[in-house]
This record gives C-alpha cells, sequence and structure tokens, in this order.
C-alpha cells in the first residue's frame, strides 16, 4: 500500500477547521435571519445559467407583494449584476471574492448587517458561479437552488453529483433554446434524482416567462 502524500493530514485538519468555523457563523446567520422572520435562497449555477436574469424577473415581478425582497450579489468582481437587481427595483448589497470561488457565511453575514432587510423579507443569494465550492458552504440559508441551462448539457447532474446532492430545488433554465439544442430535459431529471431522489425540479424560462409561476409558488412555500 502506497504511502499518503506528504502533507495531507495537514491539508485535512485545516478543511475541517474552515468548514467548521464557517458551520459555526452559519448558525449565527440562521438564528439572525429567524429573529427577523427572513428567509434566505441560496442560487447557485455554473456561469451563464442564467442566475442574474432569473433574479432580475424575479424582483420585478414580486416587488410590491406582501413579502420584501431583497438580493445578496456574489461575484469575484465588478457590481454589474447588482446594478441589474438595482434597476429592477430591488434591494440589493454586492459582494465581491476576489480571488474567491464561493461565497461563506462570513461574507453573508456582513452583507446582512449592510442590507439590513425588512422583518418578512425574501433574501436571495447569487453565489459566485461554480457548480463545485458553493456546495460546501453553508450560509444560514433556508433553501438551495441549483440552476442549469438546457445549453450546458444533459450530464450536469453526473459530473457534479454533490452540488445537486445538497439542493432543496433545481432549475432548468432557458427552455426556450430546446428547438435548438442537444438538451434532454427528462434524461437530466432522471440523473439528477439518481443522486438525490427527492429532488424538486422545475423547468422555465427567465427571459419568456414561461413556467415562473411555478417558481414564484416554491418561493411562497419557503415562509
Amino acid at each position: 500500500m502506497g504511502e499518503s502524500p506528504s502533507g495531507a493530514g495537514e491539508t485535512i485538519t485545516l478543511e475541517q477547521r474552515v468548514l467548521g468555523k464557517n458551520e459555526e457563523l452559519a448558525d449565527r446567520n440562521r438564528a439572525w435571519l429567524a429573529r427577523r422572520s427572513v428567509i434566505a435562497v441560496n442560487l447557485m449555477s455554473s456561469p451563464g445559467a442564467g442566475k442574474t436574469t432569473l433574479l432580475e424577473r424575479t424582483v420585478r415581478d414580486l416587488t410590491g407583494r406582501d413579502r420584501p425582497v431583497a438580493v445578496i450579489e456574489g461575484d469575484q468582481e465588478t457590481a454589474l449584476d447588482a446594478e441589474r437587481i438595482r434597476r429592477a427595483g430591488g434591494s440589493v448589497i454586492q459582494v465581491n471574492t476576489g480571488a474567491g470561488c464561493h461565497l461563506d457565511a462570513e461574507m453573508v453575514e456582513g452583507a446582512l448587517t449592510a442590507l439590513d432587510p425588512d422583518t418578512g423579507s425574501l433574501v436571495l443569494v447569487e453565489n459566485v458561479g461554480n457548480l463545485v465550492c458553493p456546495a460546501l458552504f453553508d450560509l444560514g440559508e433556508r433553501s438551495r437552488v441549483v440552476i442549469i441551462s438546457v445549453t450546458e448539457g444533459t450530464d450536469k447532474p453526473l459530473k457534479y453529483p454533490y452540488m445537486f446532492a445538497v439542493a432543496d430545488l433545481v432549475i432548468i433554465n432557458k427552455v426556450d433554446l430546446l428547438p435548438y439544442v442537444d438538451f434532454d430535459p427528462d434524461q437530466c431529471v432522471a440523473y439528477a434524482r439518481s443522486v438525490n431522489p427527492g429532488l424538486r425540479v422545475l423547468t422555465l424560462s427567465a427571459t419568456t416567462g414561461v413556467g415562473l409561476d411555478a417558481w414564484y409558488e416554491w418561493l411562497e412555500g419557503r415562509a
């Protein structure tokens, strides 16, 4: 049997410490949100899946209803997505991670303090575009949503199983493009449920609005 790589034990210990500290902060965020009856939903995807377009549409459609909507925007650089949400009428705070590939609980804690959402709000967190790292970091959110688009390939759930295993909902976006791409929605759903049997799946187009009512109903059910 081969020897373990030098430093492997130290690496695992460091990872455990980082994740352990994040869990403590996530629990603190959860308590903070609960005291204010705020529901936080963590949106994760690869770049280009349509998270920001879906958020724009969601903010525009839900603003003025019973529950206020606010957004935490996570990106490595720029405030471009936050500006899009602001133009849609949403309350938003930008978090830039620099070289970091995900949001963590400490970043979200600072964002929540700065955002100061109203009691009873829905806070939508747009995580950094990445189907690996964001799955590891609890933010204190109520639910996790994974968004994939029909342009990405049917086998995404098999290539990134942990992301789909931790999800509460999968959204298959850009269904208006189905006639022009090689994507099998039924097979994609089967792959996703092979790693997470109880997974809820919605199909929609954030651009055309098809299927958005089911998304809004799901969000209403988070309360």
